[in-house]
């Protein structure tokens, strides 16, 4: 059993890791498509901040252990198999640089193996709607509006500004806002993994397991993250962020609109209130939404016609996938991982 422990422990870092490298896009994209930070530079600094951010709270954390099923049923297979479901479906949509939701993809997973394990009713599916559901709609409407109103204000304010002023200007602010989105990308994204974690160590203790494996190292009541789960997930984001995610970069600095330093500073700015709030209140949004639907709003704010509404239609879709889809692949893994396991 403690074998089987520690692999899901590796399994969740590699997908903590994988999140930072899909993710990446989501703190530098707009920073390095407008040409204020080379991309070397950029993820270097991302990721650092990553780390900072993923040690400043659990409350994201213990709503994904806590929130959605019963560490009674929830056993080391069914914790991997949800980790092999949302780090391939992170994989496809990372090759085809689809900016898609890592944070749904670990929930809708989880969902997955959990009813393959022990069938519907062991899912908490009011859970899932009101931390998952709602969120996926709210935080990406709030983060397009805060964005628009914010590029709309900053545009009036700025009017009589030269626009080389403006420009040099913005490109200082950009600096600083890219910094607040990747901290905030590393207080929300890290907890799912932390999650995960201490999710499958509670069923490891439910299950009456907890002797086999030292107790300084399992949960203390109600579900606490344990130190070194806070550590080891925050470097594992962080080295990942470092690794980049050059394609979705290019999806998301390019090809919505094409956008400018000012443009930049407002979508990013937008994104981390809504992620940091998010964050605070123990929901586990979708950085990777928010940023798309902040970069939306400041490209609106200038007019309609301004956003690739093609190429955001298809990232819409893969938002809608991807708790589906990654909820079939875990069930489909854990299949396997009976077959093979016993």
């Amino acid at each position: 059993m403690v074998s089987l422990l520690l692999a899901v422990i590796v399994a969740a870092l590699v997908f903590d890791f994988i999140n930072g490298f899909h993710d990446a896009a989501n703190a530098i994209a707009t920073v390095v498509s407008t040409g204020v930070l080379p991309i070397r530079t950029a993820v270097l600094i991302a990721g650092v901040l990553n780390f900072v951010g993923a040690i400043t709270g659990t409350a994201v954390a213990h709503t994904i252990a806590t929130g959605f099923a019963d560490p009674g049923v929830v056993t080391q297979q069914v914790v991997l198999a949800a980790l092999l479901g949302a780090i391939v479906w992170n994989l496809i949509t990372w090759w085809y640089g689809i900016p898609s939701s890592s944070s749904h993809a670990l929930v809708g997973a989880l969902a997955g193996a959990v009813v393959a394990a022990a069938g519907v009713s062991a899912f908490n599916w009011n859970a899932l709607v009101q931390k998952v559901l709602v969120p996926l709609v709210v935080s990406p409407t709030l983060g397009f509006f805060i964005a628009f109103w914010f590029m709309v204000g900053l545009t009036w304010l700025l009017r009589r500004a030269r626009p080389a002023v403006v420009h040099r200007t913005s490109r200082r602010m950009q600096l600083v806002s890219a910094c607040l989105m990747a901290f905030s990308h590393g207080s929300n994204d890290a907890q799912k993994s932390m999650g995960i974690i201490t999710l499958a160590l509670l069923g490891f203790i439910a299950q009456g397991h907890g002797p086999l494996f030292p107790t300084q190292l399992l949960p203390r009541s109600g579900g606490q993250v344990p130190t070194w789960v806070i550590v080891a997930c925050a470097l594992a984001i962080g080295f990942g962020t470092m690794a980049g995610g050059k394609r979705i970069i290019k999806t998301m600095g390019t090809k919505i609109i094409r956008i400018s330093p000012l443009q930049g500073f407002a979508a990013e700015t937008g994104g981390a209130i809504t992620i940091l709030a998010a964050s605070h209140l123990g929901v586990p949004v979708s950085t990777t939404h928010c940023i798309n639907a902040c970069i939306m709003g400041v490209g609106a704010s200038r007019r309609l016609s301004g956003v690739r509404w093609g190429v955001a239609s298809n990232i819409l879709l893969a938002w809608v996938l991807t708790i589906p889809a990654s909820g079939a692949l875990a069930y489909g893994s854990l299949v396997v991982l009976r077959l093979v396991l016993g």
